[in-house]
């Protein structure tokens, strides 16, 4: 793959991820993705969502402060995706948003399908997919099995 998709890893994982271990996996999150700014990759697609989603996004930001070169894109389901979140999931929701690059709406409002259209865009612009899988059901598993019938790479850090 070459051009922007060549340079582009997406995020797919969990909403919940396990409450021991958050330290060693945001460290592990850091290192994978500075591993990859070394391989050449420069934009990151991530879709909002709490948990996983919202740790990688969190760590984009943070190494934007070495690696200022580097770019965090939001990829989101729709504009009403925070409706009924708790208040301190929607500060951090509107604290990441602020600081992104890019914001891309795959849908105007919340319809049926419209995380997997998000989850599909994701994929379908980038060339790796850093995830957090422990499961096999559920929107991670179909995001992951799309990505890996689409060619990325995949690095999958709860199996790491």
């Amino acid at each position: 793959m070459d051009g922007m998709r060549g340079r582009t890893c997406c995020f797919t994982g969990h909403r919940e991820l396990p409450a021991w271990g958050q330290k060693e996996l945001a460290a592990k999150l850091e290192d994978t993705i500075i591993r990859l700014i070394n391989k050449g990759i420069r934009f990151y697609g991530a879709g909002g969502a709490r948990g996983w989603d919202a740790l990688a996004a969190q760590t984009v930001l943070i190494l934007k402060g070495r690696y200022p070169h580097i770019k965090l894109i939001l990829v989101l389901p729709c504009l009403t995706q925070t409706k009924g979140w708790r208040l301190e999931d929607v500060v951090e929701y509107e604290r990441i948003k602020a600081q992104a690059d890019k914001i891309v709406y795959t849908s105007q409002q919340y319809a049926p399908g419209c995380m997997h259209k998000r989850n599909r865009h994701l994929v379908d612009h980038s060339s790796v997919c850093v995830c957090y899988l422990n499961r096999e059901s559920g929107g991670t598993a179909y995001t992951v099995d799309y990505a890996e019938k689409q060619g990325l790479e995949i690095i999958n850090l709860a199996l790491e």
